[in-house]
């Protein structure tokens, strides 16, 4: 059952065991104040090893570019250091695990930033509220980054990238998706430069080919990936010509040689923007010919068949790698899958609970049978 999800997958240099990846998932354990990895997330990847390759949770490349509480980071000598637990621990179990880079752009609220704006594209305001550790906040206003700025925010990531290398990743993903900074110079909701970074479809796609040239030289074209997210507004950023900006995008992916490409195409009910528009994913695979992940909303038939169709070549899954640390065993098994209990607090709260105390399928029918 689910053959297809269980024949190896080659990326690059990056060789997945089985196609059921592990979506990137922010969870909020990382210490305070230095936004450091500890024991408890590595054994929270150690119980999620089997995954044919795990995306980490969204990782801050710079102070200025972090704004989650309890979210980690990649820019200091200790979160590498911290880091090096979920490697080892990865890796013992023969896994294959992947850093997600990460800079939220207008989404830092000021309150990380000792009262300064956040930066963007463009000087444009995020629409609701922000978490912060004093509660909900409404967002500030972003200033425009100067062009010495980009630079500077480019020499972030290839130093971030440099990090999750010594920290013993296996390679890099840049997050271009879900509203954050490379989504806000993508798309022209967000984007309302004049200059080379501002305009047509290409010179919008001018940072993320930047961004991704730098990761390049740290790891070679064969370790790196992106996550995108073509299919409608998400946190407050969206695009009046999705297949042209997208397009645009691909082209640059396909041009760089990278090792994949991930996109979000969440259904009505999805998370960071439900959506019910033309999916991208068809126009994005006639141009990028490297392997292509889908995620969000999927189960295990709907992603069985869009392997088989070749729709895509692996699905990564969020949700149900939180309540299920043995996701791909329970799909090979036809076996029931625990449901995500509805507390976004033990979600996100720094706590044991609801992270790393969820059951495996062995564990279960042991108790069971005692």
């Amino acid at each position: 059952m689910h053959d297809v999800l269980f024949q190896p997958l080659k990326m690059g240099a990056l060789e997945a065991k089985n196609r059921i990846f592990m979506a990137p998932l922010t969870r909020g354990r990382a210490a305070e104040p230095m936004f450091t990895p500890n024991e408890m997330m590595a054994t929270y990847y150690r119980q999620r090893s089997g995954a044919g390759m795990i995306l980490t949770e969204a990782t801050g490349i710079s102070r200025e570019g972090l704004g989650w509480p309890s979210a980690p980071g990649i820019w200091s000598d200790e979160q590498v250091e911290g880091w090096k637990l979920t490697t080892e621990a990865v890796h013992e179990e023969g896994g294959l695990i992947v850093m997600q880079l990460w800079h939220m752009g207008r989404l830092v609220h000021p309150y990380f930033l000792d009262g300064e704006p956040p930066v963007s594209a463009s000087a444009t305001k995020a629409p609701g509220e922000a978490h912060t550790p004093i509660g909900k906040q409404e967002y500030g206003t972003a200033r425009e980054l100067s062009k010495d700025e980009i630079k500077r925010v480019v020499a972030d990531y290839r130093h971030a990238a440099e990090n999750a290398k010594k920290a013993g990743f296996d390679g890099v993903q840049l997050h271009g998706a879900n509203g954050y900074l490379v989504d806000q110079f993508l798309r022209d909701s967000s984007n309302l430069r004049t200059d080379e970074y501002g305009g047509s479809p290409e010179n919008r796609t001018r940072f993320l080919r930047e961004v991704l040239e730098a990761l390049i030289e740290v790891w070679g074209a064969d370790r790196v990936g992106v996550r995108l997210s073509p299919n409608g507004e998400t946190q407050g950023v969206d695009d009046s010509d999705p297949a042209a900006t997208f397009g645009a995008a691909a082209k640059v992916c396909e041009e760089l040689g990278l090792a994949f490409v991930e996109l979000r195409e969440p259904g009505p009910d999805g998370t960071f923007g439900a959506t019910d528009v033309p999916k991208q994913s068809p126009l994005i695979r006639q141009i990028y010919s490297g392997p292509l992940i889908l995620n969000s909303d999927y189960g295990a038939d709907e992603a069985d068949a869009d392997v088989s169709s070749g729709k895509c070549d692996a699905v990564s899954f969020g949700r149900p790698y939180i309540s299920n640390p043995d996701l791909e065993k329970r799909i090979a098994a036809g076996a029931h899958l625990n449901p995500n209990k509805d507390v976004p607090k033990s979600w996100y709260f720094p706590i044991p609970e609801g992270y790393i105390d969820y059951p495996t399928l062995e564990e279960e029918q042991a108790e069971t049978a005692a």
